[in-house]
């Protein structure tokens, strides 16, 4: 059976202030407050994992170990059928430079391989989200989102971030990357996972 969060204060492990605002905004009408791994002057853990879960769950365990509160993480990325699988738990990684994340890189980087490979139209994708909420006591509950869609070339749009430009979520005309950031955020991978969660914590 499902451990039900009680509290009404929820650790968020992250020190991406964006991502603090997208899930305090989520979990407002639930009456439960935010605080970040920032906040509570936490390193950021090693992710060693090989999947979404495996990270999520290195996250919010750590956090929760360090400050005896339960603690929320996700990890995410996109995961390209031709590819493997790619570049899936290494998304951030294909964007690394001495100098910060270059997603424009990483995006040629995707399509060169889709090239290399002969891969067949359409090129099948999807962007996945896991939620893990973690407890000081070792327990864990996870919840993972997923927008299936497909790889485009050009890169198409400047709204959004990451690979938004060349995924098109299934039954959409548009890219992540030209759509109206609230259409997206009502259809993403994320939200898919924030679902499960809220209905989860549901008061």
């Amino acid at each position: 059976m499902m451990r039900k969060f009680t509290g009404d204060t929820l650790l968020v492990a992250t020190h991406n202030q964006g991502k603090l605002e997208e899930i305090a905004h989520l979990l407002d009408p639930l009456g439960i407050a935010v605080t970040s791994a920032k906040d509570h002057g936490l390193p950021e853990p090693a992710e060693t994992g090989t999947t979404f879960v495996e990270n999520a769950r290195i996250k919010a365990h750590a956090a929760a170990k360090a400050t005896g509160l339960p603690a929320l993480s996700d990890d995410s990325g996109i995961v390209i059928d031709a590819l493997d699988g790619a570049p899936g738990v290494y998304t951030a990684d294909w964007a690394e430079t001495p100098t910060g994340r270059d997603f424009v890189m990483a995006m040629t980087r995707a399509h060169d391989e889709l090239e290399k490979v002969g891969a067949p139209f359409p090129r099948t994708a999807r962007f996945c989200c896991t939620l893990v909420l973690a407890w000081p006591d070792g327990h864990d509950e996870v919840f993972p989102g997923v927008m299936e869609g497909e790889i485009v070339w050009p890169m198409r749009g400047d709204q959004g971030h990451g690979y938004d430009p060349i995924f098109q979520p299934a039954g959409y005309t548009l890219t992540f990357g030209e759509m109206d950031r609230w259409e997206k955020n009502r259809i993403s991978h994320r939200a898919d996972a924030f679902r499960k969660l809220v209905a989860a914590l549901g008061r």
